[in-house]
């Protein structure tokens, strides 16, 4: 019976010459005297020889390398995961801020090496792309979020099978730019703003603007929550209003977040509530309408008769939206300052710092760590940790000197 193929070569005798044979891969190797120690010894010696070459062969056949596409180019990568991204990092169809940060990382790969063959893309070639830009004079904390959407991007082209494995443990290798080691530009930390500076700047702002500057420096919400309250996400059947947003930056972990509003704050939103429980508190169109009717009010001509019949636009390239957002907001912000600015130089007073809504949560954080301790803070900001809300709470320097005056 012949024996099967894929088995273990036999040790055999080659009877016309009496000498030992083995058949390795349809070639016969005579290994001396049959029976012979010599002859046993060169047998295993080819038999491992051979072992070795089958795992090699084995693991060659299933090696993801064989079935990457070697013409791929990175442009054509970018493409595909584009198409990708555009589904995963959307919330109710709609593509989200994440989304547009990843354009913003793989644009300079698509510009440098958009020709480049995927499979050749290296720890070199990213390294290329992050001088490009420290270059561009983006920040060192930028830059390092943006180099591990490059590799987060990888990780997923090779977990698609368009790159070889080797391309994201190569990129891998490549650490982020750390403080004092690095030409890259260092950003000042976000500190807490005065409230003075706050108190004079809110009755320069629309109502809907003012409001949710005091909202946010009352509860310490992010400026995304702020910007996005609706009727239908606030329940106020009990003596404290709980707001439940509709989406937060940690919704995509499956955590919670629920933002209670206390008497001063509902005496806040309080004229903003609205029939339509859809509808946002906050509108912009609300907002202009306000601005036209305080410069109608304080117009001291009548209008013309060619003012009097003009009419909107039906689609005009700026048109208002039904809610803020976050930058809108901040644009908000910095109009008032500017107005505030102009009325304290005319007074010749020193004009006050420019100043964002992040910094109100940074306020509320340093505050509330002062009052009530670290855990009070982190559960009304919404922190998972008290790590985490350190980085939003100023040291309290009233307490270090109360500390020194009582032990130092």
């Amino acid at each position: 019976m012949p024996r099967k193929s894929g088995g273990v070569p036999s040790y055999c005798l080659h009877k016309a010459s009496g000498r030992a044979v083995v058949r390795i891969g349809g070639r016969d190797y005579y290994l001396g005297p049959f029976g012979s120690d010599d002859s046993h010894e060169e047998y295993h010696r080819l038999l491992a020889e051979w072992r070795v070459r089958r795992t090699e062969l084995k693991a060659k056949s299933t090696s993801l390398t064989d079935t990457v596409d070697p013409s791929l180019t990175m442009s054509e990568t970018l493409r595909r995961y584009r198409e990708f991204a555009k589904e995963y990092y959307s919330k109710n169809g709609v593509p989200t801020k994440e989304f547009v940060e990843m354009g913003h990382a793989l644009k300079p790969v698509r510009e440098l090496y958009g020709s480049t063959l995927a499979r050749e893309f290296g720890p070199l070639k990213l390294q290329a792309v992050r001088q490009h830009m420290i270059d561009l004079d983006l920040s060192r904390g930028v830059i390092n979020h943006r180099v591990n959407r490059i590799k987060r991007f990888l990780k997923w082209a090779t977990s698609q099978q368009l790159v070889p494995p080797t391309v994201y443990t190569g990129i891998s290798t490549v650490a982020g730019l750390r403080k004092g080691r690095t030409a890259a530009r260092e950003t000042d930390p976000v500190t807490p703003v005065d409230d003075e500076c706050v108190d004079v700047v809110i009755p320069h702002a629309t109502p809907q603007v003012a409001a949710m500057i005091q909202l946010q420096r009352l509860t310490g919400m992010r400026p995304c929550e702020v910007v996005m309250i609706r009727t239908v996400d606030i329940e106020r059947s009990k003596e404290i209003w709980i707001y439940t947003p509709s989406s937060h930056k940690n919704s995509w972990r499956g955590n919670d977040r629920k933002i209670p509003l206390g008497p001063r704050a509902k005496e806040l939103i309080q004229p903003f509530i609205k029939d339509d429980s859809e509808a946002y508190l906050f509108s912009p169109i609300e907002a202009e309408a306000h601005r036209s009717l305080v410069r109608r009010s304080k117009r001291e001509t009548p209008l013309t008769p060619s003012q009097s019949g003009r009419v909107p636009k039906a689609k005009p390239k700026r048109a208002k939206r039904n809610r803020y957002d976050v930058d809108s907001y901040r644009r908000a912000i910095q109009y008032a300052i500017q107005k505030v600015n102009k009325v304290r130089v005319r007074d010749e007073l020193k004009p006050i710092p420019k100043w964002f809504p992040l910094q109100l949560r940074h306020s509320r954080a340093t505050e509330l760590n002062e009052l009530f301790g670290i855990e009070a803070a982190a559960v009304s900001l919404g922190h998972a940790h008290a790590d985490v809300t350190k980085v939003y709470a100023e040291r309290n320097l009233k307490l270090a000197i109360d500390v020194a005056r009582k032990t130092g």
